[in-house]
């Protein structure tokens, strides 16, 4: 099969076809050593965040984010956990355990290689700014609630998916706040906000977490200290329980031969398939429209230009890959991805660097990882929330968007965070393509030939009737359009219909016009189409709606139009 065919390696090509050299791949390391120190800490928490051991963010990174950047349609994307992920990976490790999710991060990834296949990449810019918008505050509100527990050291009784139930619980929960938590929560943030405002060129994820982590350890000498990554997190090795993560590579395993939610192996089955296929139809689509927008945004910085079919086959094969070696889903990352480019990025080879970055620190760091609070951690998550959510955008855009626009955007925000994301960007998209149906409805209209085209029709009799329509033909203003051409005297006997400002026409406005027509013909009276555009009038022709003499002509303008009626009447035919 040709590459036409299979889009794959889009982004590989186009580097090896622009060239390569010593200079690019020194900008490539330094790229790929800034964003690996960046992911780690994200990687981490991201998994905390959804409810698997931190390990299984690491084994993302390390092994979806090659294998998506090498394969896929994008020279700069840079691939891994990402927040928006939080609000649908949670209930399905809630329900499933590791085994379920792993297993519904494979089925996502069958979906999105399909999704290229079929070349529907490009289908994703449909989708409106304010549903994008929406749902992605929406989830920035989610996942900056979720980490209120461990930000202020609190202990929840559980409340279940419901965001209201969530807050109530915390609320409720606030007399079991942990005062060394939340210092170094605060403290880490602090750091988080300053830091890159006094030394940018040093990442503000690293100086926050040594700062935090410092900070923790200090609090442990002199007295009682945060909860740690290592306290909460362990993992067998030799028989024996140690604190954190795995120094080690991980294990091959079929994701469905791993633990569910009470422990025991899923097993392979059709009935698990169809629990999870909605949960991986989610994931999949969430990270084809991150994937994309991602590339869109990295095209702008770089100047490049992307393959969107290629990307989703690049971001399939990297979630299909992942899973079997723990890895969680993966998509490309809009700040990781800013921060390599900006970092000199030149092509997907800074994405294997930062992948093998982390592998670095698996093997070497991990000991160090269990020192980690878990309050810094979650600040760190707090951070990327407020980032996720743009509240400078949303103010923005209910300042000067169209009222419409608001609503959808609104809509989104609130579904998402009062119920889930999928049902927000469902509701989200009939509701922008309702009011955009309402919208182009207005723009068509029917009315009676104006002014200026009296010379033309000034001695026409009386029994000849003139009308003009503008705008789309569509199924949402067809009725209303078309309807207008039964309103006129009984004494009528040739109505002229001037259609040259009519760019489509579908099958509503096709039957609407074949009512009309099939009235006039009972009616006996006549029609002349005037201007009707070329790919209009072989549709029409092939729906049967031909020239019949003295009852339905096509002409191209009302002078010719004139003329027409003037025979059908002189003829008395009409």
């Amino acid at each position: 099969m040709s590459n036409r065919s299979i889009p794959l390696f889009s982004a590989a090509r186009q580097t090896l076809g622009s060239g390569y050299s010593l200079a690019h791949l020194r900008r490539d390391i330094v790229a790929g050593l800034t964003v690996g120190v960046i992911a780690i800490p994200l990687a981490m928490a991201l998994a905390i965040a959804i409810g698997v051991p931190p390990q299984h963010g690491l084994y993302t990174v390390m092994v979806a984010a090659p294998l998506i950047a090498l394969c896929g349609g994008s020279r700069y994307n840079i691939s891994g956990p990402t927040a928006a992920f939080v609000v649908v990976l949670l209930p399905i490790t809630e329900r499933f355990g590791l085994g379920g999710l792993l297993s519904c991060t494979l089925l996502a990834g069958l979906i999105l290689v399909t999704m290229g296949m079929l070349r529907v990449g490009r289908l994703i810019q449909f989708i409106p700014y304010p549903v994008t918008l929406g749902f992605t505050a929406g989830i920035g509100v989610v996942i900056a609630t979720l980490q209120l527990k461990d930000f202020l050291g609190l202990s929840p009784a559980a409340a279940g998916h419901d965001y209201l139930a969530q807050l109530a619980a915390l609320g409720q929960a606030l007399p079991s706040l942990r005062f060394a938590d939340a210092l170094i929560g605060a403290l880490t943030l602090a750091t988080l906000i300053l830091w890159p405002r006094l030394v940018p060129k040093i990442p503000g994820h690293l100086a926050a977490l040594a700062v935090g982590t410092l900070a923790g350890l200090a609090m442990v000498h002199f007295g009682q200290g945060p909860e740690t990554l290592g306290e909460r997190f362990h993992y067998q090795q030799d028989g024996l329980t140690l604190p954190g993560i795995p120094p080690m590579l991980p294990d091959f395993a079929w994701p469905w031969e791993l633990a569910g939610a009470d422990g025991a192996p899923l097993g392979l089955s059709f009935e698990l398939l169809r629990a999870l296929l909605p949960s991986a139809l989610a994931i999949a689509m969430l990270g084809a429209i991150e994937s994309l927008l991602c590339a869109v945004v990295a095209d702008g910085m770089a100047g490049s230009r992307h393959d969107p079919d290629a990307e989703l086959v690049g971001q399939g094969i990297g979630n299909l890959v992942a899973p079997l070696f723990g890895g969680i889903p993966a998509t490309a990352a809009i700040a990781r991805t800013a921060a390599s480019v900006r970092a000199g990025a030149y092509s997907p080879l800074a994405a294997v660097i930062h992948a093998a970055v982390v592998l670095l620190a698996i093997l070497l760091l991990a000991p160090l990882f269990a020192t980690l609070p878990m309050a810094a951690l979650a600040a760190l998550l707090l951070m990327v929330a407020w980032n996720m959510s743009e509240p400078r955008h949303v103010v923005h855009a209910l300042r000067v968007a169209p009222r419409h626009d608001q609503l959808v955007l609104l809509t989104c925000l609130v579904l998402t965070v009062l119920f889930d994301m999928v049902l927000a960007v469902g509701v989200g998209l009939l509701l922008a393509a309702g009011l955009f149906i309402k919208r182009m409805s207005e723009e068509t209209a029917t009315a009676s030939l104006i002014q200026s085209d009296a010379d033309l029709l000034e001695a026409l009799p009386a029994g000849v009737r003139g009308y003009s329509i503008s705008g789309p033909l569509f199924f949402g203003a067809a009725e209303k359009a078309l309807g207008a051409l039964r309103r006129f005297d009984p004494e009528v006997r040739v109505v002229i219909v001037d259609m040259r400002d009519v760019p489509l026409l579908d099958m509503t406005a096709l039957v609407a016009l074949e009512n009309v027509i099939d009235d006039y013909r009972r009616q006996h009276i006549g029609l002349v189409l005037v201007g009707v555009r070329p790919r209009l009038r072989l549709k029409l022709r092939r729906a049967g709606v031909r020239s019949v003499k003295h009852r339905l002509a096509y002409v191209a303008g009302l002078a010719r139009a004139r003329r027409q009626a003037k025979e059908w009447l002189d003829s008395a035919e009409c």
